[in-house]
Formats: C-alpha cells, sequence, structure tokens
C-alpha cells in the first residue's frame, strides 16, 4: 500500500481508491493533463520478463502520439508503451525504444500483449492473437522497482510532468502482466477470454488502482 499513500500525498486530485475491476472498463473522455489511474503492483517490478496484456480501443487520429502503459521510477522511464505518430507501436526500456508495424488500434477493442525476455532480449507484441515478428532488444536489462504505473498520462518526472497532447483518450479493460513470457497457446486463451492463471504482477480482477481527474469505471457491456 505504500505507492497509494505515496499518490494520495503528491496528488491531491486523486478521487477515487479500489481493488479489483473484473467485468469494468476504465474510460477516458477526452484528452487532459491531469487524469490517470495509478496501478500497485501485487509484487516488486524487478522483471527480467514479463507479459503485458490489455485490450485497447480510441478515435485519436492516427497521428497523434498516445500513451499506453508508462512505469518511472523516480530518474527513469523504465518500461513505456506508445503509439507513436507514424502509427507503429513501440516500448521502451530506460532508454532508446524498439518499433512495430501493427494492425491499428481504433475505435474497435483490440487485445495487446507483449512479451520481452532479458536472455536473449526477444520482444515481439501479440494482436488479437497473432505475433509479431521477434526483434532482439535490450539482452541482459533488469526492469527496476520501485516506481508507480499510470494508465492515461506519461510523466516526464515521477508522478510529473504531465502532457495533455500525449494523453490517452478511450478505453481500456483487461490489463494483466506476468513475471515470464506466456506461451502463444495461453496469450490465445487470454485473447478469446478463456481461463488463464491470474497476472502474478497486475490481474485486472483483484487489481489496486487510484483514480485521478476525469476517468471513468463502467460495466464491460
Amino acid at each position: 500500500m505504500l505507492e497509494l499513500f505515496t499518490i494520495r500525498c503528491i496528488c491531491t486530485s486523486v478521487t477515487l481508491y479500489g481493488v479489483g475491476l473484473g467485468g469494468k472498463v476504465l474510460v477516458f473522455p477526452y484528452e487532459t493533463d491531469f487524469s490517470f489511474v495509478a496501478l500497485t503492483p501485487r509484487k516488486e517490478m524487478e522483471l527480467k520478463a514479463f507479459t503485458l496484456c490489455l485490450r485497447v480501443a480510441t478515435e485519436l487520429p492516427a497521428d497523434r502520439q498516445v500513451i499506453l502503459f508508462a512505469y518511472r521510477t523516480a530518474d527513469y522511464d523504465e518500461l513505456n508503451v506508445w503509439r507513436e505518430r507514424d502509427g507503429r507501436v513501440s516500448f521502451y526500456l530506460r532508454g532508446d525504444g524498439v518499433f512495430f508495424h501493427l494492425p491499428p488500434i481504433s475505435t474497435f477493442r483490440t487485445s495487446l500483449c507483449l512479451t520481452w525476455e532479458s536472455n536473449r532480449g526477444l520482444a515481439a507484441f501479440w494482436v488479437d492473437g497473432k505475433r509479431s515478428s521477434y526483434q532482439v532488444y535490450k539482452p541482459g536489462h533488469t526492469v527496476r522497482p520501485k516506481g508507480t504505473v499510470l494508465l492515461g498520462q506519461d510523466p516526464d518526472k515521477h508522478l510529473g510532468d504531465l502532457e495533455a497532447a500525449q494523453s490517452f483518450v478511450g478505453e481500456v479493460t483487461d490489463l494483466n502482466m506476468w513475471d515470464h513470457v506466456l506461451s502463444r497457446s495461453a496469450v490465445q486463451a487470454w485473447h478469446y477470454g478463456r481461463e488463464v492463471p491470474a497476472g502474478d504482477v497486475f490481474d485486472w480482477a483483484s487489481i489496486e488502482y487510484a483514480l485521478s481527474g476525469n476517468v471513468l469505471v463502467v460495466d464491460d457491456d
């Protein structure tokens, strides 16, 4: 609960704390420099491998940069996922990023997963159960712990310097994260809504979250 306490102290606009978003969708209705959702992991995010999955939809124009997931420690962007201005999807591990040409993220919900492992540096995105080609990115790297995960904003410093022009507008649901690379069958099972082991870093059904600004929690109809 330490991270939630830190957010309470720094961000006076936080209005709602909760646990568990099973069957719910986060709606970010318009661009702001103050609306976000902070997530508290189930374990320290000292990661040598991971699988991050979420379902996402947006009507933002294709040439608009959009932050999809941001994890920042005091001094670095440890793990950020973006839709770039040229339409590619990228992720960054403390420094230069790696870029993928994927089917467009649009107003229709996309199931998006990202896998990476430190041993060989193999990284790939999965879109609606289909894997991209692998790229080799930062073998030997470790994601460092003691940061904060935000949805909706990219903090240029720890919980600060937010920019409306980079904010997320749209819907996010079913965000899960594991500290290892899921198999093809497990990623595809998650995409089709079948039962998979709960995320040991983030589990949407039991996730601890704090809402700040204008973010809605609605039923996933």
